[in-house]
């Protein structure tokens, strides 16, 4: 159960963040959610598809890293095996909270740092400190800040993207259908992708809109980055030892 609190200087002085990468520490993903304004980074090291939460009917886009639930093919030795981490990931235990100020006499609602303090990379002893000895953040902190921000903007921003999608018939489910080097079949079913047929269907005018808006690289990026599941298996693979 999380235990999220608003980070502050004072309760939260001698706190300290591990950074190491393990199951343990809560990395065992086989997924994590991801963003347009990410797409670029991401697309380098995962495949790229979409899902669909069951309760809300909401489509959202997924970095791969593995092919079944908690296996992340990318974890070896404490490390991360590839040079970026997807931000959602990247930010634990971190997480946006929100506040009510009263500026002006006005009620406003601000977003604020808020830190899971029951998450197992938080301790007192071991790891990146938040804040310098007089109270102000470190460079680690900082970075962790932007870094939500950036989620921030990055998840209102792919509500749009996805309704693009949507508008336009551009996502379509598919089948992955798998067989590894000791000969065993397995399938990952549930996703989905961009359907390039619906896309070269696109007129001129619907292709510059969606060009003006970043959104075209980000679906290109996305189909550019399903080449990476011949690495995700050669990752099984190696992991069999085969």
């Amino acid at each position: 159960m999380a235990n999220n609190v608003l980070l502050n200087s004072i309760d939260h002085k001698d706190v300290k963040v591990i950074t190491e990468r393990s199951p343990k520490y809560g990395d065992n993903l086989w997924y994590s959610l991801t963003f347009p304004a990410e797409f670029r980074s991401a697309q380098a090291y995962y495949p790229i598809f979409f899902n669909k939460d069951p309760n809300t009917g909401q489509f959202f886009a997924v970095a791969m890293f593995g092919f079944q639930d908690q296996e992340n093919l990318f974890l070896q030795n404490g490390k991360w095996d590839a040079a970026y981490i997807p931000l959602t990931v990247a930010r634990q235990p971190f997480l946006i909270g929100k506040q009510t100020v009263n500026e002006d006499g006005q009620q406003k609602e601000q977003r604020v740092l808020h830190i899971d303090m029951d998450h197992p990379r938080v301790n007192l002893e071991h790891g990146e400190a938040l804040f310098l000895e007089f109270g102000s953040n470190t460079p680690y902190l900082d970075a962790i800040a932007d870094m939500l921000e950036a989620i921030h903007h990055g998840i209102v921003d792919s509500k749009t993207f996805i309704d693009l999608l949507l508008e336009h018939e551009l996502l379509e489910p598919f089948t992955l259908d798998l067989e590894l080097n000791d000969a065993s079949k397995h399938q990952m079913s549930g996703f989905y992708t961009i359907c390039e047929e619906k896309l070269n269907e696109l007129d001129a005018q619907t292709l510059a809109s969606l060009h003006a808006r970043g959104y075209l690289q980000a679906i290109y990026m996305a189909i550019a980055s399903q080449s990476n599941i011949r690495g995700l298996l050669n990752r099984k693979n190696q992991q069999l030892g085969l």
